[in-house]
């Protein structure tokens, strides 16, 4: 399962003109399951984004997490992030999991995220959805659950 993590002051997600998820201050996950993610790669990254210290403390250090400063997390899928450019020019996506499925592991990232105690909005699985957001920092970090393994 990869994501990629940006600290934002504000994000939101748009389906056909309708905003489907809003947040101020905190997290926009964009994650994308790969074949062979089961729940405990869904459970490893709402753990890591739930406890990673990257918000400000007092002195500025990146001491805090998301859960300290009120934050919260917008979670969207985006199976893009398994795509392979290694040949040509067109992206193969044979590593992305089959749509069911992934969809499956997204949303537990999400409730796994709330069961951590931070507030979380979703996009919409499989829809075009614009995503707009306010990087704070800017501060951004692409986990990979298979890179503990």
């Amino acid at each position: 399962m990869r994501c990629v993590l940006q600290r934002v002051s504000q994000a939101q997600v748009e389906v056909g003109g309708v905003v489907v998820g809003r947040i101020g201050l905190g997290w926009l996950a964009l994650v994308g399951a790969e074949k062979g993610d089961t729940e405990a790669d869904a459970d490893w990254m709402a753990d890591k984004v739930a406890g990673l210290r990257a918000f400000a403390d007092d002195a500025g250090k990146m001491n805090k997490a998301a859960t300290d400063v009120g934050g919260a997390v917008l979670v969207v899928s985006q199976f893009t992030l398994l795509a392979n450019l290694g040949k040509g020019r067109r992206p193969s996506f044979e590593a992305s999991l089959e749509p069911g499925p992934a969809a499956t592991l997204v949303e537990h990232v999400g409730k796994q995220l709330k069961a951590r105690g931070l507030p979380v909005e979703n996009g919409v699985f499989g829809a075009d959805m614009k995503v707009s957001l306010l990087n704070d920092g800017p501060v951004t970090f692409v986990l990979d659950s298979r890179s503990t393994r």
